[in-house]
């Protein structure tokens, strides 16, 4: 049944893209200066998860690639690549420029590099920028007049609170690019593309898709995640098509593979949060803080804890009840994703 799996992964890049043409105008244009040798302003692109923020910078830059192969392009993703260091090394590997490069080498030498030799245009995509622990990264980057800078984020006002003053008048000017969530009519023709391609003729119905979609409030994540599933689960089954039947089972487990795959991923003193808010079902701030100070050895600042938290709401991993001295976070249980809660700033 599945004819080409890479298309029903997360991550895949179409050659067309669908419902998204006015934001690809807006950042194709923002991009533009490049095609003739001047540098840009950063370009900034904000929206929950899972509306093709990613998917989108990397389809426009690799069509401003094939206009002007001299443009280069690095994608960096800021929950692996979270400090100074991975991020340098990051675009001098994209660059094939790591030679003799050591975990003790200094930061400023990898900056030298970047700043000597090949000076070609190069766009750096740093997908969930407010993951950065040392914004350093950034102004060193704003510094390097042959780079230039996309930044992915969900929030803007979360974003820029991050910055020190420094970077935050460095980057203050830029276009925004805003991504809302899907609609369910646009997800339902986002998946059609997605089995057309990847599975065999007539493998899913288009009501089936719309159930899909139903259920993936919004989320192409989540959408392609239950199409892959289905498709799979029938396949396994000896099934020529999906089934409502498949579909049902697989609804359930793409989220639970997405919030597996999306605690893999976290850093260490995030993983430490998520498992004592996990251990203890429901914690108020205070005893998250005392329980995360006891289990690590150079503990965040309160502020950088507080950043995490956010960011794990965002990912749909816990969520925020209650406001101010009566705010609690707990765990988000199977069937309560998609909806984003508020998480005000600590009083």
């Amino acid at each position: 049944m599945i004819v080409d799996g890479r298309v029903l992964r997360e991550d895949f890049v179409p050659s067309e893209v669908v419902h998204r043409h006015d934001e690809v105008n807006l950042l194709s244009e923002a991009l533009e200066p490049l095609l003739s040798d001047r540098r840009p302003d950063p370009s900034f692109l904000f929206g929950p998860t899972g509306v093709g923020k990613t998917c989108i910078a990397r389809y426009t830059l690799a069509q401003l690639h094939e206009q002007d192969p001299d443009v280069r392009v690095a994608y960096v993703n800021c929950w692996q690549e979270y400090t100074r260091f991975r991020v340098l090394y990051s675009l001098l590997e994209a660059t094939g420029r790591t030679t003799d490069i050591h975990r003790s080498t200094a930061k400023d030498e990898l900056f030298d590099r970047l700043a000597e030799g090949d000076t070609r245009p190069l766009v750096a995509i740093l997908d969930e920028v407010d993951q950065l622990e040392e914004t350093a990264a950034l102004y060193d980057l704003h510094r390097l007049p042959h780079v230039s800078l996309v930044l992915i984020a969900n929030r803007e006002e979360e974003l820029f609170a991050s910055f020190d003053d420094r970077v935050r008048s460095r980057l203050h000017a830029g276009t925004r690019v805003q991504f809302d969530r899907y609609g369910t009519a646009e997800l339902r023709s986002i998946l059609r593309e997605r089995a057309t391609q990847g599975l065999e003729p007539d493998a899913v119905t288009t009501d089936q898709l719309q159930t899909i979609a139903d259920a993936a409030s919004g989320d192409a994540r989540v959408g392609i995640g239950i199409l892959r599933s289905a498709a799979r689960r029938a396949e396994r089954n000896g099934c020529e098509y999906v089934t409502e039947a498949t579909i049902a089972a697989a609804i359930p487990d793409a989220r639970t593979a997405i919030r597996r795959k999306t605690v893999e991923g976290l850093p260490d003193h995030q993983r430490v949060l998520y498992e004592i808010i996990t251990d203890a079902g429901e914690i108020e701030p205070g005893e998250l803080y005392e329980a995360y100070e006891r289990r690590v050895a150079e503990p965040k600042t309160a502020r950088t804890l507080r950043n995490y938290l956010t960011k794990m709401v965002h990912y749909d991993l816990i969520e925020s009840v209650g406001e101010h001295r009566g705010r609690r976070y707990r765990p988000v249980a199977d069937g309560d994703e998609g909806e984003e809660s508020e998480l005000p700033t600590e009083k």
